[in-house]
């Protein structure tokens, strides 16, 4: 089978610091920020706005 190659594109999952559940999925370009990826979005098990890091999609 054909190798496929690596796209710069990469599937992530945000889990909150808090409760440490993974609430969202989204998708970033390692070439534009290959730093983890930080944001405050709502948990809804804490019920309000909680800083969220990037996690691998299992």
């Amino acid at each position: 089978m054909a190798e496929k190659k690596k796209s710069p594109v990469e599937k992530i999952a945000l889990q909150c610091t808090e409760c440490k559940r993974k609430n969202y999925t989204t998708e970033k370009n390692r070439r534009n920020s290959p730093n983890k990826l930080e944001l405050m979005k709502y948990c809804p098990f804490e019920r309000k706005h909680t800083l969220h890091r990037e996690t691998k999609v299992k």
